[in-house]
């Protein structure tokens, strides 16, 4: 029997104009030598704040950055062993392609990478994996945990709605990922790690229970990556992305496979919670509320989306990942899920269903 070994972040700050303050928290951690890649337009939008804070700590000392518009694995291995030598630790600044690239690199290089993520989109910037393009196929690839995160909630809060929306919805996945999970133990297929799915229901739990007036608060704002952290920690004690990522996330995989514009992640994710919820028969009335509270179910009215690109997702989901057994592997489930999004009042109003 085998006790957890697992990395956490050492570096966790979260509040306004943390960005004015990255060097202080660099410096704190023992980090001297940096390397850093920012997401497209970063540079534009926070560069004179980034550069300030890392150019005039004398203690800190910023030995390349570089603009990061892709996420290919040919430009990964292109800049992966040309960083310069002496580089203590990779900062990633921005939104998921350039951490992933960023954090990718750190672990090719066996270094921490520090993420400073300028949304809330998902929880990637708190956990080890990457989404990649490896033959110009979308991929995910296991690197390692950031060693330090770093979140200004005045980017957050002042970032397209979408993003924010996109996080609430990542964040209630766990809802019905970790209800999969146990379906699955109960079909002797995996075994669920009791810690990893405490700390996955925590991480919902807590925000969802939470009382606020607006999305934009920066008490909801923390409130939200703290959740979305803790998942990305319970991902790391399993191991793998069950605690966070069930039968929802395979429906979201297979709209992007299917649908020549996805829509952000988290945005198909909690549409596709809310409808797997009703399957389980688990929490759906709590998904409902916080999904309805939050103005998610209103925003993504907005987006005329289509009925039946879901009820093709739902099908094509098992075929994702055909080793699991979730409630959208089961024949009879599907049926149930297909037939919610037609049933369902709010669901009719999201699909404009007649």
């Amino acid at each position: 029997m085998q006790t957890h070994k697992i990395s956490i972040p050492v570096i966790l700050e979260v509040g306004t104009d943390k960005l004015r303050e990255l060097d202080r928290y660099i410096i704190k951690a023992g980090i001297k030598k940096i390397t850093v890649f920012l997401g497209e337009g970063i540079r534009e939008l926070f560069g004179e704040t980034i550069f300030r804070a890392l150019n005039e700590n004398k203690e800190l000392e910023l030995l390349a950055d570089n603009d990061c518009d892709q996420n290919s694995m040919e430009y990964i291995m292109g800049k992966a062993f040309s960083i310069p030598s002496g580089t203590e630790a990779i900062v990633g600044i921005g939104g998921g392609k350039a951490l992933d690239v960023a954090k990718y690199i750190a672990f090719l290089n066996d270094i921490p990478f520090i993420s400073v993520p300028t949304s809330t989109a998902h929880d990637g910037f708190a956990s080890s994996g990457c989404s990649l393009y490896i033959n110009e196929r979308r991929t995910s690839v296991h690197a390692r945990m950031p060693y330090g995160i770093i979140v200004d909630t005045n980017i957050i809060k002042n970032s397209p709605e979408k993003f924010i929306y996109s996080g609430i919805g990542d964040i209630v996945s766990k809802v019905t990922a970790v209800f999969d999970w146990q379906f699955e133990e109960q079909q002797g297929v995996t075994r669920v790690d009791d810690l990893a799915m405490m700390i996955a229901k925590k991480s919902v739990n807590s925000i969802a229970r939470m009382p606020y007036s607006d999305i934009k608060e920066d008490f909801f704002i923390k409130e939200l990556v703290d959740s979305l952290t803790m998942s990305g920690i319970a991902m790391e004690i399993a191991g793998n992305s069950s605690p966070a990522s069930g039968s929802e996330h395979l429906i979201s995989h297979a709209l992007d496979k299917m649908t020549k514009t996805p829509q952000l992640h988290g945005i198909q994710v909690g549409i596709a919670t809310y409808i797997m919820s009703i399957v389980q028969n688990h929490r759906y009335e709590r998904v409902r509320k916080f999904l309805s509270d939050t103005g998610f179910f209103n925003f993504v009215k907005t987006l005329r989306l289509n009925a039946e690109d879901y009820e093709k997702a739902i099908d094509m989901a098992p075929s994702i990942k055909p080793n699991r057994m979730t409630y959208v592997h089961v024949p009879e489930f599907r049926e149930k899920a297909k037939k919610v999004i037609y049933e369902d009042d709010i669901l009719n109003q999201v699909f404009n269903v007649v």
